[in-house]
């Protein structure tokens, strides 16, 4: 098992080489109230062509959104899986590919940020999350790695990783605010014709 630091050289390098050689793919990113949130993701059984193909489709729908963080489920796939950048826009990308994330550890210190969501578009909202967590998960080459994050990152990889276990970071607000929004993505809804 390898300690990394959050920028990882092959993973950035591996997929801007491939990102440039290919096509770019923007999947569809499902919306509250879909009841697929709220499936418990499987895990990935091995890190093969398809899942790193969905990775880098999962990052070219990120930042086409654009987004710090997407879960598989929010692309209605539902396997453990899950991509970051948290590089701000000046700076170079930091993409990591997740697979069967685990928090191994977190600190008792909590830290306040204002989180927002693909899946629950415009909608902003003050979350309080443990401030450090180590993180443990297979990379795009299948490795166990172990991160280490703190800060925006932190707070990235649980909130995606909240995804792959059904949970909506509405789900730590209020019941009043929660009821409140998710009414407001069901009435957008039908006036769309979505089903529900």
């Amino acid at each position: 098992m390898n300690v990394i630091d959050p920028v990882t050289l092959p993973d950035y390098i591996q997929s801007i080489i491939f990102r440039k050689s290919r096509a770019m793919a923007i999947l569809p990113i499902i919306e509250l109230p879909d009841p697929r949130l709220r499936l418990v993701s499987e895990p990935v059984s091995e890190i093969d062509a398809s899942v790193r193909k969905l990775m880098d489709d999962m990052l070219d729908t990120m930042y086409d959104a654009p987004g710090i963080g997407l879960a598989a489920i929010q692309v209605a796939v539902a396997k453990r899986v899950l991509v970051i950048d948290v590089a701000k826009e000046e700076e170079e990308p930091r993409p990591l590919c997740v697979a069967n994330p685990e928090i191994v550890w977190s600190s008792e210190e909590k830290n306040v940020y204002q989180e927002g969501c693909l899946s629950i578009p415009e909608y902003y909202e003050d979350v309080e999350r443990p401030e450090k967590v180590r993180v443990r998960y297979l990379d795009r080459d299948g490795k166990v790695q172990e991160i280490e994050a703190d800060g925006l990152l932190s707070t990235c990889f649980q909130h995606e990783i909240d995804h792959l276990n059904g949970v909506l970071f509405i789900d730590h607000l209020s019941r009043l605010k929660r009821e409140r929004v998710t009414k407001k993505f069901v009435k957008a809804a039908r006036l769309r014709g979505d089903d529900e």
